[in-house]
């Protein structure tokens, strides 16, 4: 699959995930389709770009927490979507922790369906 349709689809699962944290907990508020789109995107870059770097400089921390900084390196990238898409906002910890919960679980499961249906394309092209 070409780089930018890989992208696109990211976006697009980041979308669903941020709908459905949206759905979920009054404590979220996200308005309109520009708080949506630019918050899926900021959230592609900082997942793809600042959270692995961030993981690499603070993995000692990570081991001796046993990975409870990990979690707060992700509540940090749903922070800076939501600092800088427009009209959206998290109020409370244990809403970020939510959120987080609920981006792993969107992307885990499309990941699992998008990695089904591309295991299948190959394995008809090699019969």
């Amino acid at each position: 699959m070409p780089f930018a349709a890989r992208l696109f689809i990211a976006w697009v699962i980041n979308l669903l995930a941020l709908w459905v944290a949206n759905a979920l907990w009054d404590s979220v508020s996200i308005h309109g389709w520009e708080a949506y789109l630019i918050g899926s995107a900021v959230l592609g870059i900082a997942n793809t770009i600042v959270k692995p770097l961030l993981a690499i400089l603070t993995l000692p921390l990570i081991i001796v927490t046993l990975g409870f900084f990990y979690l707060l390196i992700n509540i940090a990238m749903v922070a800076l979507a939501e600092w800088i898409a427009p009209n959206f906002s998290i109020d409370g910890f244990w809403t970020y922790v939510g959120v987080v919960f609920i981006v792993w679980a969107v992307n885990w499961i499309a990941g699992q369906v998008l990695g089904d249906v591309e295991g299948r394309r190959s394995r008809l092209r090699l019969t």
